[in-house]
């Protein structure tokens, strides 16, 4: 079982992780789990990739899997707000982590949902000493919001997947899939005033997981790294046939990788607004990247990473778990 402690003697960044995993999502908790920077304080789960039954199986499974079953998993959503489900199997597999083969796991999530925990936590816990990592739709989240105003002063920061901008859409020629899912949600996060950092398909689709940058982690050869080649080998072949890549993105990831490694990253601050009502438009991040509004900064938007080192830092990590 690997404990949380920072290797540097600072305390490590506290985060909740909000999850509908998914392959990606799984590696993204994986290398969580790996870095004593993080304290993972629980993962929420939302139907977005498979239906939440299944994310939150899903996750049980992968703390299981690591030995963490001391965090606690909170099921949320089973919807959107306003709009009927719309989910990923035709990318993630009917489970939603083709690939995994994990067994049925026995941990159980926790009795309350998700946004309540979340309001509960955050009104215990010291204002900004919680950051929360959303790597699926935003609906828990907006639900915590909508609840209780009062909580958004009191996170520490919002660092998410989402959005897409020069890239264009991977559900919509205009949106992203997060977003698109729950795009009411994603709007209402993005106006609550909380600091959020966006990494969006502009920079997912820079971090593409090619063979030689798997083959290193293969090269592990430990049961979580054979799985994640096994996953990522099972969700690849979507986004290979849709864009000619040599692999798929590794979409989740990023965001954990920003909380470590925020020097491999570049961005702007600027305004991000979510498009809810036209129809060939819902969902879409409309960034304004240059001002051209004078609507106040809401987000750091990353839009570069350097792809080669994160994923030899991602091995490194990976290799810990064993």
């Amino acid at each position: 079982m690997m404990t949380q402690a920072s290797s540097t003697g600072t305390a490590p960044r506290r985060i909740v992780i909000d999850t509908d995993p998914g392959q990606d999502d799984a590696v993204a908790i994986l290398l969580a789990l790996a870095s004593p920077e993080l304290a993972v304080e629980a993962i929420m789960t939302v139907a977005g990739n498979v239906p939440v039954a299944l994310t939150t199986k899903n996750a049980c499974a992968l703390l299981e899997l690591t030995g963490r079953t001391d965090i606690p998993v909170f099921a949320g959503a089973a919807r959107p707000l306003h709009r009927a489900p719309i989910s990923a199997e035709h990318v993630h597999g009917e489970t939603g982590m083709a690939g995994a083969n994990l067994p049925e796991p026995t941990l159980r999530p926790q009795a309350i949902d998700a946004a309540t925990h979340l309001v509960d936590l955050l009104r215990r816990e010291p204002e900004g000493t919680i950051t929360l990592v959303c790597l699926g739709p935003m609906t828990n989240l907006a639900l915590a919001l909508t609840h209780a105003p009062d909580i958004a002063s009191r996170i520490a920061g919002i660092v998410a997947m989402g959005g897409a901008q020069r890239e264009g859409g991977n559900i919509t020629p205009t949106a992203e899939f997060n977003f698109f899912v729950d795009p009411h949600a994603a709007r209402i996060v993005m106006r609550a005033g909380i600091p959020i950092t966006l990494l969006p398909l502009d920079v997912t689709h820079r971090a593409i997981a090619t063979p030689a940058r798997l083959k290193p982690i293969a090269a592990v050869g430990s049961p979580v790294t054979e799985m994640v080649v096994r996953m990522l080998g099972a969700e690849d072949r979507f986004e290979k046939q849709k864009y000619g890549w040599e692999g798929g993105a590794l979409h989740d990831p990023l965001t954990i990788g920003f909380l470590l490694w925020p020097q491999l990253f570049s961005g702007l601050r600027c305004n991000v607004e979510i498009e809810v009502d036209a129809p060939l438009c819902v969902g879409q991040s409309v960034v304004d990247l240059w001002n051209v509004t004078n609507r106040v900064p809401n987000a750091l938007w990353i839009n570069d990473v350097d792809a080669d080192a994160f994923y030899s830092l991602l091995t490194e990590r990976l290799a810990l778990l064993g």
